[in-house]
């Protein structure tokens, strides 16, 4: 078993967040994370996006998003104003928008539009638009530059945070991939007033699982003091930058996943379950992840975690308004498919949890 992270939040309450070796928090390539209120500026100030994105010397820019998020596209490409050429690159939303057989048409694309080891790809929108991009940002030439533009909360505070990219096959989820990390994370969270509640769902679930993993348990009283206000935008600034640097604090320690990484998948195995069980169709990412917690909590304490820590975690989310019942699912069938997790090792179902002597 590896130790729970311990990391105190009290030096991360601020607009950015610079990943570079020797600081607290530490990854194999140095990049920014910047939150702002738009697609110009930081919230506190210092260069703009245009100004970041200039500052890499660009022979080209392509950006590459959902058809569904095009007018934030067009927003996006007329405030950066650059004197290099722009182009415009549309997948269709959903997970079959990041399929493999979808990236040849993009790697055409943007042959054809004269894609160098200088150009720059701009992944604007949430996981599945991150994931595909980051994708093909690592494979295209064997790399080029790659900028992460989250447009969902879930994707701000973890998928854009670790240097993880995948593209599904026929056979799975995130089935081909690779460790690339982005040069610079830019954070609208503007847009975030614009999402339904089932994605606020899905990011606050993620959240929700950082807190749990922060021993101190500074950032579970801070989401319970604050989950009434978490929409308002200087509050959730706080608690989007204290979560990602939970996650930021672990992949530093473990980039490729070898041991400690491992924590951040808390609540996944069950959560991927029961999506597969339900089709990918009946419940969010983050309805599944909330159910997920739930399991893993009460299993943890069976196997000696604190009953009060329980009880504080579960409180937490139900502050948060996550869902925490068992969906009608039937067990015997939820356990089938958890059997294919990737996690799973031998043919064993694998599990993060809590013991008596933490993760």
């Amino acid at each position: 078993m590896t130790a729970a992270p311990n990391i105190s939040t009290e030096h991360f309450e601020q607009d950015s967040l610079h990943l570079k070796p020797g600081s607290e928090i530490v990854t194999s390539s140095a990049y920014s994370i910047v939150l702002s209120d738009d697609f110009q500026y930081p919230r506190s100030g210092g260069r703009s996006l245009s100004d970041e994105i200039q500052h890499l010397h660009p022979s080209r820019v392509f950006v590459l998003t959902e058809e569904n998020l095009a007018d934030y596209q067009r927003e996006l490409i007329n405030s950066l104003n650059l004197e290099v050429p722009v182009h415009s690159v549309l997948i269709s939303g959903g997970e079959s928008g990041k399929h493999l057989n979808r990236l040849a048409d993009v790697y055409n694309f943007m042959i054809e539009n004269g894609v160098d080891r200088k150009s720059v790809l701009i992944a604007l929108g949430g996981g599945v638009v991150g994931d595909f991009a980051g994708f093909v940002a690592a494979t295209i030439l064997r790399g080029i530059g790659f900028i992460q533009v989250p447009t969902t909360l879930l994707a701000m505070v973890d998928s854009s945070v670790g240097g993880k990219v995948a593209v599904n096959t026929g056979k799975g989820k995130n089935m081909v991939g690779a460790f690339y990390h982005p040069r610079l994370v830019w954070c609208n969270l503007g847009v975030l007033s614009t999402l339904p509640d089932s994605e606020w769902a899905c990011g606050l679930a993620e959240m929700a699982k950082h807190a749990m993993l922060e021993s101190s348990g500074d950032l579970r009283k801070k989401l319970v003091e604050s989950a009434s206000l978490i929409r308002n935008p200087d509050t959730l600034a706080l608690r989007v930058l204290e979560s990602m640097a939970v996650k930021a604090f672990v992949v530093a320690r473990d980039e490729k996943e070898a041991g400690l990484r491992a924590s951040l998948n808390l609540g996944h195995t069950t959560a991927h379950g029961i999506e597969s069980l339900t089709g990918y169709s009946t419940f969010s990412h983050g309805q599944a992840v909330s159910r997920g917690l739930v399991t893993a909590m009460f299993i943890s304490e069976e196997r000696g975690y604190g009953k009060e820590k329980v009880r504080q975690n579960l409180a937490m989310m139900e502050a948060l308004k996550l869902p925490m019942d068992t969906a009608g699912l039937e067990s015997s069938a939820l356990w089938e498919h958890m059997k294919f997790d990737k996690k799973n090792v031998g043919g064993e179902t694998r599990f993060v949890l809590f013991d008596s002597e933490g993760l």
